[in-house]
């Protein structure tokens, strides 16, 4: 079993940068790919980035390459995400989520495939 927790989220002008973080418990991550994803007001829950477990490999969505980055600390069992010229369509529910299977070598973008997930932080971008 393996909890997430994220943390960071906040209210920030446009423009502005939030750098969230999950930290894991329960088991390491160290040999999981790991996603980020949103969920913005009455919108379907949307990817916005992901990496392997070596880092060797990131993803992002188009609408935020450029402007955010994921990272991880396995040695902290921590992943992370750094957002910068945050805009107002960025406002959403941020969500981590761990892929668990260890075969992974490119970081999926589909929802499905990550079997655990944190409860979620919440980012609000004013113009």
């Amino acid at each position: 079993q393996v909890q997430l927790v994220e943390s960071g989220g906040g209210l920030v002008q446009a423009g502005g940068s939030l750098r969230l973080s999950c930290t894991a418990s329960g088991r390491t991550l160290a040999n999981y790919a790991m996603g980020w994803f949103r969920q913005a007001p009455g919108k379907e829950r949307e990817f916005v980035a992901a990496i392997s477990w070596s880092s060797g490999i990131t993803d992002y969505a188009d609408s935020v390459k450029g402007r955010f980055t994921v990272s991880r600390d396995n040695a902290k069992n921590t992943v992370y995400l750094q957002m910068n010229s945050l805009k107002p369509d960025d406002t959403a529910v941020y969500y981590c989520a761990a892929d668990v299977n260890v075969l992974v070598v490119v970081p999926p973008r589909e929802a499905d495939e990550y079997e655990y997930w944190g409860q979620g932080t919440q980012v609000t971008v004013s113009s």
